[in-house]
């Protein structure tokens, strides 16, 4: 296992942790000189509130373990391709790369509807890397094993 799949594994952790709780499973590590520094996972239900995003709250942390909140050395761990707030939140804490586990067609904005996070224009682009299989599968699988269990219960209950 090379060091991307490590954190990201990392990341499919907190996923889950989100998903048990009712929230979307979606995780996020933040890594500095090989190391996480900061991590976190949906919490928009439990926290009711919009911005409980996983990126968001990773970023929080990061920016007060580093004590900036420029992030330009570190690298984002996520299992979902980030939507317009996070991908937002990402090139203004100017994170150097972002390593996805799986695209997000209906709202992401790291190339699948727009690509923020390399837009000509801003003063900052991130890299960013798809994760290859079996992450990617994994990713991809715990969303929709999640909205599929959701719809079940809307049907039963």
């Amino acid at each position: 296992m090379n060091k991307d799949e490590y954190f990201l594994k990392e990341a499919i952790k907190l996923a889950k942790k989100a998903g048990d709780v009712g929230d979307v499973p979606i995780g996020c590590v933040i890594v500095f000189e090989d190391k996480i520094i900061a991590r976190g996972y949906n919490k928009r239900n439990k926290d009711k509130s919009t911005l409980a995003h996983a990126e968001m709250i990773a970023i929080k942390k990061a920016c007060k373990k580093l004590g900036d909140w420029r992030l330009e050395d570190c690298t984002m761990y996520i299992t979902l391709e980030p939507c317009p707030m996070c991908a937002g939140a990402i090139i203004q804490s100017r994170i150097k790369r972002v390593v996805l586990g799986a695209m997000n067609p209906k709202a992401g904005c790291a190339g699948s509807i727009l690509n923020i996070l390399q837009t000509d224009g801003f003063n900052h682009k991130t890299d960013i890397e798809l994760i290859s299989e079996p992450y990617h599968n994994e990713c991809s699988n715990l969303l929709t094993s999640f909205f599929k269990s959701l719809r079940k219960k809307a049907t039963l209950g």
